[in-house]
């Protein structure tokens, strides 16, 4: 039996307005031959970043009952669990994940996530945390604690 490959996953942090719904069209629409899934962290009830991206033949999951650090954490994991199912069932392909949270959301609960969870241990990986920073308003948005939690568990810093 072949042992399945862990599915890399990328988390996007950052403030509202920093770009991280910019970057992620931008990864959607890039010619670099990935099958990219995206699960989408919307704090409003309308998945405005879905109508932002377009209907292009990517799996988007929009998760819109509150953000993924407080109250949904249960919804990340079966949002997970369900990947696998299509995935495993042939119904959708896709090698690697990301996770576009609000802006609002403290990454430290989406990473725990992938340590928990044994099952989630062995098919997906954290590959990493990118943060945006709205370079303009970055002295402001510092200033509140879930900013800094988004820097200090970033690998990656990008300054927009």
């Amino acid at each position: 039996m072949t042992e399945l490959q862990p599915i890399p996953v990328t988390v996007l942090t950052g403030f509202l307005g920093a770009g991280k719904t910019t970057l992620l069209r931008h990864l959607l629409k890039a010619e670099h031959g990935l099958k990219i899934a995206v699960i989408e962290n919307e704090f409003s009830d309308a998945g405005i970043d879905s109508q932002l991206l377009g209907t292009d033949p990517v799996q988007i999951m929009t998760l819109s009952n509150g953000c993924v650090c407080c109250t949904i954490h249960t919804d990340l994991t079966k949002a997970l669990y369900l990947l696998l199912e299509r995935l495993d069932s042939g119904e959708i392909a896709f090698d690697r994940l990301v996770i576009e949270c609000t802006g609002l959301a403290d990454p430290a609960p989406v990473a725990q996530t992938f340590f928990i969870d044994e099952e989630l241990r062995e098919r997906y990986i954290l590959d990493g945390i990118i943060t945006l920073v709205d370079a303009a308003h970055a002295d402001t948005h510092l200033a509140q604690t879930i900013a800094q939690a988004q820097i200090g568990f970033a690998d990656r810093l990008l300054v927009s």
